[in-house]
């Protein structure tokens, strides 16, 4: 492959960072409303990371905007997605936060990830997991992978789960 060619592959792969920060735009924007709506006062932040756009509403006074085990934050992110599909006709990975509680929950996952690999190390026995989101399964399996074991999802959405497996 020439120079070139792995340019041109190059920038066929990368994040189109123009088009993320238009989705975190147009997120930002749907999110603002339905705050709006709810007359929930809260500051809104965005931003890029990897080849996602995460929107944030930090500050958040009133309402609880993240539910029981987070549902409603899953739904209002959801819900999100939809809108910025619906005006960039493009699928979205979006991510929404609201108060801090994905970054408590990828602490609270990473340390069950390493805790679940350390006790099936020891027994030898595999080690099924509560049904989780997609978001939480791929904590617990980096996790697990960090702790030298493999681990696998199984189940059906919306109870799939994950299996820590004994080396």
């Amino acid at each position: 492959m020439t120079e070139a060619e792995a340019e041109k592959e190059t920038v066929k792969t990368a994040p189109d960072l123009a088009a993320l920060e238009q989705e975190g735009e147009i997120a930002a924007d749907y999110v603002e409303g339905l705050l709006d709506i709810a007359d929930i006062d809260g500051d809104i932040d965005m931003d890029v990371e990897g080849d996602r756009a995460v929107v944030s509403v930090v500050d958040v006074k009133g309402g609880d905007l993240v539910g029981p085990h987070g549902e409603v934050l899953e739904a209002i992110q959801e819900l999100t997605r939809l809108a910025v599909h619906r005006q960039t006709g493009e699928r979205s990975r979006l991510m929404l936060d609201i108060a801090g509680y994905r970054e408590r929950r990828r602490t609270e996952l990473t340390e069950l990830g390493t805790k679940i690999a350390t006790d099936v190390k020891r027994n030898g026995e595999p080690k099924s997991l509560q049904p989780m989101t997609p978001f939480e399964r791929k904590i617990v399996h980096d996790a697990v992978a960090a702790a030298g074991l493999r681990s696998e999802s199984e189940g059906e959405e919306p109870r799939r789960f994950v299996v820590v497996l004994p080396a």
